[in-house]
């Protein structure tokens, strides 16, 4: 049916009960593009109805180069994503009771990321979007609803996905900063690095809440000499700045001097970032995982036996298990979770990290005996988790001068400016005398786990999924506290991971396999079948994540289940 075929159903509708709008649902041409109604919402106050619309590559004509490469697709869809979320708002009209006559695309953050709200495809360009159907009261409202689809959603359409009225300097650069960052990335291993901030970088933000970058008094970061590296870029060339070698790399320095502020940015570089963020060329191992103390979560089966042992009453800590893990247990768990999951680079930030899982220093060593202590601190295994596993380590450490005898770089953050003190750090650690390491000679067994997911309670329709920005989700009955899981940037990215787990659990293939190869075969799916292949139908709202915060998610279900 044809645009005009949908004008007359709407007309015949005018008036009539809200539920009428079912029948609208179905595939109309316009002149320009294809539009389905998938989901006709049954209240106007209710969710919206989901609408996808399909353009043409011969009507969008954004040059056929811009569109080789997965990852240039990834970015071309990312900047007309924010085209999009910009246009509508000032498109849509009010229309009626409720939400009517909105036009809801999905937020966005400061990352570049494969989203499904806009796709770049062989033939077309695809844009989903939620979209409230006229209504006043509970009676359809015919005229505003031929106004929404003939006036509001064409005008969407052709400003924000056609290539001729867009900016395309700005777009084409956009495309470029993503293959620039990728190319960076790339470049890391090659040169033993795990991290890289370029000379320029922009790193603190406006707020904790607005990831924005600062403005007016932010220092420009500065590589030092001592780590000072050029790495090269198809479009802007050779790039110098700070690279961070693999290994165990100290942050340290007065409070307020930056520390803090660098290791976010490191940890924001496992992402891309749009021109103008300040972190463009910032860039971080792919598999860099950001750890923290968690009161009070759930651990299941994990072997923390590396970190902690000979529990009082001899309980076990080779398949540990807590519904309300301490600061301590729970940062533990995380490490090894981490590495199950695959990490390459730890990142440890002291303020938010477990004190007695970090250091005990010389004075503690002497008031309670090794055997009266079942924790064996992070400093004395730091090392053997880097010469046995290659698992490098970044810490911000501001508290405890113990890290300088394991370390293999120490940077000082002065006045947001980094000096490589390594030297200095190590002298210092020679004239005083040194605590009694207690880590043993290797860093202990690492366990694979077969997990089980039936114990989550099954909806016969699939689990219903509610989320609450990136810091929470809710899975049918089950609740999952995201907040220490400091990677996650997107509420898009909690959704599509809350999706992936009702996959796993609807498939049934939890406990057929370790973890580490049900991440492999479910990131595989997704990079051959794409994001809707863990969904229930086609959404607007999912983005990609990282099997590292698939597994930190599932790692937090209380009703997890581990095969023995």
């Amino acid at each position: 049916m044809d645009d005009q075929g949908l004008c007359r159903i709407l007309r015949q509708l005018d008036g009539q009960s809200y539920r009428a709008y079912k029948q609208l649902a179905g595939h109309y041409r316009f002149p320009d593009f294809d539009l389905e109604i998938a989901h006709v919402q049954g209240d106007p106050f209710a969710a919206p109805s989901r609408v996808s619309i399909w353009v043409p590559h011969e009507v969008a004509q954004f040059p056929d180069d811009w569109q080789q490469t997965p990852l240039r697709r990834v970015a071309l869809a990312d900047a007309l994503h924010r085209q999009v979320y910009q246009i509508a708002q000032q498109v849509q009209q009010r229309r009626g009771s409720g939400k009517s006559g909105r036009l809801m695309v999905a937020a966005v953050s400061q990352a570049i990321l494969q989203r499904t709200a806009v796709q770049i495809h062989k033939g077309f360009i695809e844009l989903r979007l939620g979209v409230g159907l006229p209504a006043f009261g509970r009676r359809i409202a015919g005229n505003e609803a031929i106004a929404l689809f003939t006036q509001d959603i064409p005008q969407l359409v052709a400003q924000a996905l056609i290539y001729a009225v867009l900016p395309h300097g700005e777009l084409l650069h956009h495309l470029e900063t993503v293959e620039d960052a990728a190319t960076l990335r790339q470049q890391l291993r090659q040169q033993g690095l795990v991290a890289f901030i370029a000379n320029g970088a922009i790193l603190p933000r406006r707020s904790g809440v607005d990831e924005r970058p600062l403005q007016g008094q932010a220092v420009a970061f500065q590589a030092p000499a001592g780590l000072a590296v050029t790495l090269e870029t198809p479009h802007s060339g050779a790039i110098s700045g700070m690279g961070i070698p693999a290994g165990i790399t100290l942050i340290v320095g007065g409070g307020y001097h930056g520390k803090s502020t660098v290791l976010r940015a490191i940890e924001q570089g496992v992402y891309d970032h749009i021109p103008g963020d300040g972190r463009e060329r910032v860039v971080t191992d792919a598999a860099a995982v950001k750890i923290r103390a968690e009161d009070g979560r759930s651990v299941v089966g994990v072997n923390i036996s590396p970190f902690i042992n000979n529990l009082p009453q001899g309980i076990s800590t080779e398949q540990f298990s807590t519904p309300n893990a301490s600061g301590s247990t729970s940062q533990a768990a995380g490490i090894i979770e981490a590495i199950e999951a695959g990490a390459q680079v730890l990142l440890i930030d002291e303020d938010t990290a477990a004190t007695n899982f970090m250091i005990r220093d010389r004075n503690m060593q002497a008031l309670i005996a090794k055997d009266k202590e079942p924790i064996t601190p992070f400093v004395d295994k730091v090392r053997q988790l880097y010469d046995d596993h290659g698992i490098s380590t970044i810490l911000v450490m501001g508290g405890s001068g113990d890290y300088f005898r394991v370390a293999d770089t120490v940077i000082a953050l002065d006045s947001y400016q980094p000096q490589v003190v390594t030297e200095q750090a190590r002298i210092i650690a020679q004239a005083n005398a040194a605590r009694q390491a207690e880590g043993g000679e290797q860093f202990g067994t690492l366990t694979p786990r077969y997990i089980d997911l039936s114990g989550l309670q099954q909806h016969p329709r699939g689990n219903k999924v509610k989320v609450r920005d990136v810091d929470a989700v809710v899975i049918g009955q089950e609740s999952i506290d995201l907040r220490a899981v400091e990677q996650l940037i997107e509420p898009n990215q909690v959704r599509a991971i809350a999706q992936a787990i009702n996959e796993l659990q609807r498939r049934g293939v939890a406990n057929q396999c370790p973890l580490p190869e049900l991440l492999d075969r479910l990131m595989a799916q997704i990079s051959e079948q794409g994001m809707d292949s863990i969904s229930p139908f086609p959404m607007s709202d999912l983005a990609m994540f990282r099997r590292f915060e698939l597994a930190a998610a599932i790692n937090r279900l209380r009703q997890l289940r581990i095969q023995p």
